[in-house]
């Protein structure tokens, strides 16, 4: 008896000190598609009763569902959970929390130091947002894509166009032989005439522009490994990459996805570049001093 009391103040402890994810929904969401069947279920009943999930027990769950206690477990592993008890207290963080300030819309009548918060917490709850649903290993997995390549083509049409500019000069700095192309006939031409040596790396916010999925399309075709960086996590842009990386910015009437998507995009292409750059440390060093002793040729 004197053993149970410090047994069940241990296990609360440790319940406390899961660490609560931050839009464990959106991850489910992102990760729906490479889901089994028997898992699939599951994650949809938890985006269609996130409010109830929060009061069950794993048995409970998997029954709701026709699943197995060991699907709900894999489930959440898949989500890189500790456990169901994580995935509750996440959910429950995420049902019950109050609308913020950051998501309301611009006013009209808003003066400009309220339009100025309001645009700097989007730009802050972007990052935030991104950072919680992005895949580590599928950074790692573009770093292999890309070094094992001899180039990289880079796309972009409309408000990615700059972050595909922005990814180039970045890569050349690094001494990766990068080029971008912005245009939507060039893109097709090139992409047709890419191969297996090639990796292609497309932006795309709405993963549904025409000319980057057609470009995306063809060099998949013709061989080369595909990157994409995208919104959402059921855009047909999928279907052509061999590595995805997710971005979660959100949109409202003045805070278009022109604007908050940038600053996420932004951010996960410094944190594949600089990944790039650390696992071939002395080459990117190398090329960054002598990149640098060039461009200081430009400055007075």
């Amino acid at each position: 008896m004197s053993e149970s009391i410090p047994r069940r103040k241990a296990a609360t402890k440790k319940r406390a000190d899961l660490p609560i994810v931050d839009n464990v929904m959106t991850r489910i969401r992102v990760r729906h598609t490479s889901l089994g069947p028997s898992t699939r279920s599951i994650a949809d009943f938890i985006l269609e009763n996130p409010r109830q999930v929060v009061g069950m027990s794993v048995t409970e769950l998997a029954e709701a569902t026709g699943a197995s206690d060991g699907s709900v477990i894999n489930l959440c592993r898949q989500l890189d959970l500790s456990g169901f008890q994580q995935l509750k207290l996440s959910l429950a963080q995420e049902v019950v929390q109050p609308v913020q300030f950051i998501h309301e819309d611009l006013r009209p009548s808003d003066p400009t130091p309220t339009v100025c918060q309001k645009m700097f917490h989007a730009g802050i709850q972007a990052l935030r947002d991104t950072l919680s649903i992005l895949d580590a290993d599928a950074v790692d997995e573009a770093v292999r894509v890309i070094r094992a390549a001899d180039r990289v083509e880079i796309y972009g049409i409309g408000s990615s166009a700059p972050i595909a500019e922005d990814a180039q000069y970045r890569m050349l700095r690094i001494g990766i032989d990068a080029k971008v192309v912005v245009d939507s006939h060039i893109q097709a031409i090139s992409a047709s005439r890419t191969g297996p040596n090639v990796a292609v790396l497309t932006i795309s916010h709405s993963g549904s522009t025409h000319e980057t999925l057609a470009a995306t399309r063809l060099a998949k075709e013709a061989g080369a490994k595909t990157i994409i960086v995208t919104n959402f996590s059921s855009s047909p842009l999928q279907a052509y990459a061999d590595v995805k990386l997710f971005t979660m910015a959100r949109e409202t009437k003045f805070r278009t996805e022109a604007m908050t998507s940038r600053i996420a995009q932004l951010c996960v292409l410094d944190a594949l570049i600089a990944a790039l750059a650390l696992a071939d440390y002395d080459r990117a060093t190398d090329t960054l001093k002598k990149t640098f002793d060039v461009l200081s040729l430009k400055r007075f």
